[in-house]
């Protein structure tokens, strides 16, 4: 009789579900918010208490925080814009905050004011925070903490079909391991073959989510970096489109710039945005309506 090995499936212990929002640290609202009009989204609600803005656009929900707290500060001052945060859809977000605790990820402090809600976090990449969100059916958090703009679309439709397909991350000298671990043991990540990748910029690790929804990109310094900063940080989100080349020539009309030379230029697999004021990109990828990687 042979018996055959049974592999375990990748498993979901905190039911997660996608990405709820993509939070930017900025001192360059104005700028930031014009790119992100240009890229699709639409500001749609304003915090009732802070500087922060909502634009959204289909199933995406970016958010910009204009809180001169929210930046690192770095050995010039505080840098001009920065991903400071990825919110995931969970089951249940207390229970996946115990369990991210349990597995050794580190909590931040509260930041919730009087009547808002508190989101339980813990720190991901350099300063940046991976928020749990249970709330985002019928009844979601910006219910709570944000106020509509009036006259303006609650939810502007997507721009050549554009959805979250991940985020990209830049990791120190040989930390891919560590990293690989971190998201692994926390919330079941799972690690794509060697040499699996999607778009124009195939590096590092392709880490995919246990409800196959999106994906890490883990990326080192490249070699004969020397003197070259790299900080450990999220870098750029990525944008499944269905059909790269068309919803490059329908970004383009709206006046965003891609890279177009070589390795870097648009294909049928993906096309990368120059990179904007603030050290701002996106790439696009060719995807579904599933999610996908940076």
């Amino acid at each position: 009789m042979i018996i055959k090995e049974q592999l375990p499936e990748p498993s979901n212990p905190l039911g997660i579900a996608g990405i709820e929002f993509i939070e930017y640290a900025t001192s360059q609202p104005l700028a930031l918010g014009a790119l992100l009009e240009q890229m699709g989204f639409g500001a749609t609600a304003r915090h009732r208490s802070r500087e922060v803005t909502l634009y959204r656009q289909g199933g995406m929900n970016v958010i910009v925080n204009a809180d001169p707290r929210a930046l690192p500060q770095g050995e010039e001052g505080p840098q001009a814009t920065v991903i400071s945060a990825i919110a995931l859809r969970v089951r249940d977000a207390d229970a996946a905050y115990r369990h991210a605790i349990d597995m050794g990820a580190w909590a931040i402090q509260t930041r919730a004011g009087a009547m808002e809600l508190n989101i339980p976090g813990v720190h991901g990449a350099g300063d940046s925070i991976l928020y749990f969100v249970d709330r985002y059916t019928d009844f979601s958090i910006y219910d709570v903490d944000f106020k509509a703009i009036p006259n303006v679309p609650a939810r502007p439709e997507a721009v050549a079909g554009m959805h979250f397909f991940g985020v990209v991350q830049a990791i120190g000298q040989d930390r891919s391991a560590e990293w690989v671990d971190f998201y692994q043991q926390l919330m079941d990540f799972r690690a794509l073959p060697e040499g699996r990748y999607f778009g124009v910029v195939p590096k590092g690790v392709l880490l995919e989510s246990p409800c196959r929804g999106f994906y890490l990109q883990l990326v080192e310094p490249p070699e004969g970096a020397g003197g070259l900063q790299w900080e450990e940080q999220l870098i750029r989100v990525g944008l499944g489109v269905p059909d790269v080349m068309g919803a490059v020539r329908e970004l383009q009309r709206r006046g965003i710039v891609f890279v177009d030379r070589a390795p870097q230029a648009p294909t049928e697999r993906g096309a990368l945005t120059q990179l904007y004021r603030g050290g701002v990109s996106f790439e696009l990828v060719a995807s579904g309506m599933g999610g996908g990687h940076a």
